[in-house]
């Protein structure tokens, strides 16, 4: 069954690993990878990597990504969002810190981010516009 849009808001804004699709030229399928994401409910989709990475480059190539999420227990639940990218920004040390502390255990945040820190002018926040939803709740 799909799910209400208030229903996939709060999915998509709970802390789980992504698949990021986009496409790829040169007669290839596409690129498909696992991201940490940032979301807020009726905002825009962050996702954060190297400015130089072939994921960056596609994403800028196309203008729009995809992410799919998902859990299977303790029912099977999905959401996917689309849309294009209406920024590409530089990263600030509090974005990295908090999409960090939204996968990694309190303790280990400093650590992770004192390690990035850096490089933080490497990295880009490509923000995403949801346009296309796509969902379901299958109870078992």
């Amino acid at each position: 069954m799909p799910l209400s849009l208030e229903e996939r808001q709060d999915f998509l804004a709970e802390p789980h690993v992504a698949a990021l699709a986009v496409t790829a030229a040169g007669g290839r399928g596409p690129l498909n990878v696992p991201v940490w994401y940032a979301y807020e409910p009726g905002g825009e989709v962050q996702v954060m990597t190297e400015r130089g990475s072939r994921k960056a480059q596609l994403i800028r190539a196309a203008g729009r990504y995809s992410l799919l999420v998902q859990r299977t227990e303790p029912t099977y639940r999905y959401v996917t969002v689309e849309g294009p990218v209406t920024a590409a920004d530089p990263v600030t040390e509090e974005e990295l810190r908090a999409i960090t502390a939204r996968y990694l255990p309190a303790e280990r945040v400093d650590e992770y981010v004192t390690r990035v820190l850096p490089g933080i002018d490497e990295l880009v926040n490509f923000r995403l516009r949801p346009e296309h939803w796509l969902s379901a709740d299958v109870s078992a």
